[in-house]
């Protein structure tokens, strides 16, 4: 399957993404703080489009964001901020210092991929028309209905909490939520809490 388009992932925690993104068709490379994506962007400025993480280590969002517009070579590339800060001035300086959009923590994976897809076609990119919309591992086979804790569960792992912080979240030991995590792959016929949070999502489960 031909890459719908590459884009580059600045963010301390990026695998959430990294690993959701591929599954619809782009091409996928990540940097865990502002310094290492910019040593990839001047390397090769060729992207279409960077998800950038507003709090980071070495090098924030904001100074990346602001070499990445300082740079002729990067200055064009479309950029989504991510930040758990939801104060609207907050959002507006982002917008200001050259985001193209904003997406507060925590977001759902089809939010993001709208945003990613609007902002492609807002910079005119050709859709392929060898893209697959329909995840690559879901197959014609009926899926067992989820629990209610079970999709509890699912639900704050899209939103990107670690299995350490469900089991706080909802007062339980780490280990019930690996057993519950293990049960919802059985019964989701997925491998892994990236495919089953896409196939939660695009079936309405969660």
């Amino acid at each position: 399957m031909s890459s719908l388009a590459r884009i580059l992932i600045i963010d301390d925690n990026p695998k959430l993404i990294k690993d959701a993104l591929p599954m619809y068709g782009y091409e996928v490379e990540a940097a865990t703080d502002g310094l290492l994506g910019l040593k990839i962007l001047d390397k090769d400025p060729g992207f279409d489009l960077i998800i950038l993480d507003v709090v980071m280590p070495n090098l924030d969002g904001w100074q990346t964001l602001q070499a990445i517009r300082q740079n002729e070579k990067t200055a064009k590339i479309p950029v989504i901020l991510l930040t758990s800060v939801s104060d609207n001035t907050k959002q507006i300086s982002g917008l200001k210092f050259g985001a193209d959009d904003y997406i507060t923590k925590p977001f759902v994976l089809p939010n993001l991929l709208a945003r990613i897809e609007a902002l492609l076609r807002r910079y005119n990119w050709s859709r392929d028309e060898k893209h697959a919309k329909i995840l690559p591992f879901v197959k014609d086979e009926k899926i067992s209905p989820l629990t209610q804790r079970e999709k509890e569960i699912l639900s704050l792992v899209a939103c990107g909490s670690s299995n350490s912080q469900i089991a706080k979240k909802l007062y339980v030991r780490e280990v019930t939520v690996k057993t519950h995590l293990n049960n919802i792959y059985r019964k989701l016929k997925v491998d892994n809490r990236v495919q089953a949070v896409l196939l939660a999502q695009q079936t309405e489960i969660i």
